[in-house]
């Protein structure tokens, strides 16, 4: 099983289409506040459609929280300053993928914390500035399944 960490999440249909992502991929979802939207918002409950229950979710209060709770598992930030593309690397069941709030990114300490063979980017063309945050997450997500072989349970 895989495991997504959102930091700090803005928009509500981003997590309620990962919400769904991580229900139909056996993946867990760890949300790190403050959250930018309540879990009762319209709009996430819209996007995650009625997925909810079937997605293991974790609400941490902070960096430090999430870290300890997955502490064992190998991690990976997932930035537009990452050198290693996503796809050069060997995943593995446990591994954990950190994606920055969407209008800030990673904080800098937190980003500075990953050695840099654990700072992946999704290629793109030059001059763009980021992908959408749910596509990117389910860009690195069925890489890492498809690695896994397709196993039930992410």
């Amino acid at each position: 099983m895989f495991n997504v960490i959102l930091f700090q999440p803005e928009i509500p249909p981003n997590t309620g289409n990962i919400i769904r992502l991580c229900a139909n991929t056996g993946t867990k979802l760890h949300l790190i506040k403050p959250l930018g939207f309540r879990l009762q918002d319209k709009q996430l409950l819209r996007a995650g459609l009625d997925y909810h229950e079937f997605a293991g979710i974790n609400i941490h209060d902070n960096w430090t929280d999430c870290t300890r709770q997955l502490r064992g598992c190998r991690m990976f930030a997932v930035t537009t300053k990452g050198k290693q593309r996503y796809d050069m690397t060997d995943y593995g069941a446990g591994d954990s993928f950190l994606f920055g709030a969407e209008s800030r990114g990673l904080p800098v300490a937190v980003l500075e914390s990953f050695p840099s063979k654990n700072r992946l980017r999704v290629p793109m063309v030059p001059a763009s500035r980021s992908l959408n945050l749910s596509n990117s997450v389910a860009v690195v997500v069925y890489e890492a399944w498809r690695q896994a072989g397709f196993k039930q349970g992410g």
